[in-house]
């Protein structure tokens, strides 16, 4: 998918929603639990349920790695039956050696190679270009870059300050430009992290950010919008477990489903200039 053509999505739908299916085993509805593959039917009734409302979605690929052979196959399944008009994200922040990194590049961009081919994959920018340029070289394919995570540990590296006087996170932001650009990259910047967002506007002002940490992690969307966005939205917020576990009753998909309606409201008000 191209920056044009997600940009038209977000226009026609009036959402820059992305909703992440972080879907544990463990907190599903148990009526599921019988069923022949309940990660998959899950993701299925959450996506019928959502994809009115929002614009991507984001599969956390370790909740899928840690169920072995049988969890790569409900992800290659979730994948397939992911709305076409809706940018998907293998959230599995890679980034290893050049070689290796081609490898994980193939498995979530070549479908001829796995089965799978994603619109894009997070990717750790810490082992610098020749360990991110693996990814790039798939056409109309992104990589999302982790640039400001949410988490606490972010202050233990990415806020370093360097001798030049920039933070890390503002370095990786600057280089990584010679990398990529605006039609073949993003950046991960933590919703709760929006005091940071005026300057990293002036850093990388055209560029989508994917932007977690609403809802259940307490990040604000009307403060990310109002930081954030640039003439073409240039954002994907997410939202996982607040939408996803809304209930963990049968009525799952339908509490999901208001829920994803809430926010997609919302987003309608901040998006009223389009």
């Amino acid at each position: 998918m191209t920056k044009a053509e997600l940009f038209e999505q977000i226009k026609i739908k009036k959402s820059y929603l992305c909703v992440g299916l972080d879907t544990d085993i463990k907190k599903i509805p148990e009526h599921l639990l019988g069923l022949e593959d309940p990660i998959f039917e899950f993701n299925k009734a959450i996506i019928d349920a959502t994809s009115e409302f929002c614009v991507s979605y984001k599969p956390n690929i370790a909740f899928y790695e840690a169920l072995g052979p049988r969890g790569w196959e409900s992800l290659r399944k979730t994948l397939d039956y992911i709305p076409k008009d809706c940018f998907s994200i293998a959230d599995a922040k890679r980034g290893d050696i050049g070689n290796t990194s081609s490898l994980y590049a193939r498995a979530f961009f070549d479908e001829t190679s796995s089965g799978m081919s994603f619109d894009s994959v997070t990717v750790a920018p810490y082992m610098g270009a020749d360990s991110v340029q693996p990814f790039l070289e798939f056409k109309n394919k992104w990589v999302i870059l982790l640039a400001l995570t949410s988490n606490v540990g972010s202050q233990d590296f990415e806020f370093s300050e360097l001798s030049s006087g920039q933070k890390l996170f503002e370095k990786v932001l600057e280089k990584s430009q010679e990398w990529g650009n605006d039609e073949n990259m993003m950046y991960v910047v933590g919703a709760t992290q929006t005091e940071s967002l005026v300057g990293i506007r002036k850093i990388v002002p055209e560029h989508f950010l994917l932007i977690p940490g609403v809802g259940a992690q307490g990040g604000s969307l009307e403060e990310v919008s109002k930081y954030g966005m640039n003439s073409t939205c240039g954002l994907l917020v997410n939202s996982s477990r607040a939408i996803i576990y809304a209930s963990s009753g049968e009525d799952f998909a339908e509490k999901a489903r208001i829920e994803t309606q809430k926010v997609q409201a919302e987003m309608e008000i901040c998006l009223d200039w389009i």
